[in-house]
């Protein structure tokens, strides 16, 4: 890929690693029915999308699991920790490899996220590596909490390519998701469909003649 000179990474499963399925198990252990239509990689009920756009807060997400378990006795902490479940943790040398890669090409962060994994990835980060935020792995990191927007939208991707002056011919975004890889098409970026564990990320950049 001889003409790019921008990268935008996806987080969880190219990055980071998570697990869908501990999260369904533990969702269904609180009592959510049919909890593989509730939350699932491809798709998931729309209180998830108010969640990571910020239009509610995690007390209200929070309320919205009780009620759709129908125990509205669930503590937050029971909430939290099964949304958590979702968390594994940073695979491999990624940090380094990010490093590696921000040295030949200008690079981003765009993820889906909400306040309560935020709140745990920085938690995480901290006591696992001793730092803050992504600040020193990429020139700019964007969470879709504090965008009001969310991938697939085609608008995340607009907004990005803009602040940054990025030529969309000339940038690749990496996402784990089919789905994100179609709404970034539709702004004009090259794409890449994370295929692999994010453990193998060098690997799998070295593969695409990126590193």
């Amino acid at each position: 890929m001889e003409k790019i000179k921008n990268i935008i990474f996806d987080y969880g499963n190219v990055i980071f690693a998570i697990d869908f399925i501990r999260t369904q198990n533990a969702l269904s252990q609180l009592g959510i029915p049919n909890v593989t239509d509730f939350f699932a990689h491809k798709g998931h009920n729309q209180l998830f999308d108010d969640f990571e756009t910020g239009s509610i807060s995690p007390a209200q997400f929070r309320d919205g699991i009780r009620k759709v378990a129908d125990k509205l006795d669930l503590t937050d902490q029971q909430i939290d920790d099964a949304w958590n479940s979702l968390l594994l943790g940073v695979s491999g040398n990624n940090h380094d490899v990010l490093l590696e890669v921000k040295q030949k090409y200008r690079t981003f962060l765009l993820s889906n996220n909400n306040k309560i994994h935020y709140d745990w990835i920085i938690a995480y980060l901290q006591k696992d590596f001793g730092f803050n935020n992504y600040d020193d792995f990429f020139e700019r990191a964007y969470f879709s909490q504090d965008t009001t927007m969310r991938k697939p939208n085609v608008e995340i991707f607009e907004m990005v390519l803009k602040e940054n002056n990025l030529n969309p011919e000339e940038t690749v975004f990496i996402d784990d998701s089919p789905q994100h890889i179609e709404g970034a098409k539709k702004a004009g970026l090259n794409t890449l469909l994370m295929d692999v564990h994010p453990e193998k990320l060098r690997d799998f950049l070295v593969h695409h003649q990126l590193l």
